[in-house]
């Protein structure tokens, strides 16, 4: 499993995972779902780092799992 980075940036294959390549990811679903999530604004937008970087600032990452991980405990 992926460890998150104590500071920085991820990128989306560090947080989907690679499966042609056998990484997997942190977070339980794929690329579609991702995007999906970022547009209804229910998984925190990007930032653009470059023309062809995106990332997602690993502090930002950290309080999303959180916070869903402490609101699937709370439906247990």
């Amino acid at each position: 499993m992926y460890v998150l980075p104590s500071e920085g940036f991820v990128r989306e294959k560090q947080l989907i995972g690679d499966k042609k390549n056998g990484i997997p990811g942190i977070l339980p679903f794929g690329h579609t779902t991702l995007w999906n999530n970022v547009k209804s604004g229910s998984f925190p937008k990007p930032i653009k780092l470059a023309e062809r970087i995106t990332a997602w600032h690993v502090d930002v990452i950290r309080a999303y799992i959180e916070k869903n991980a402490s609101q699937t405990n709370a439906k247990s």
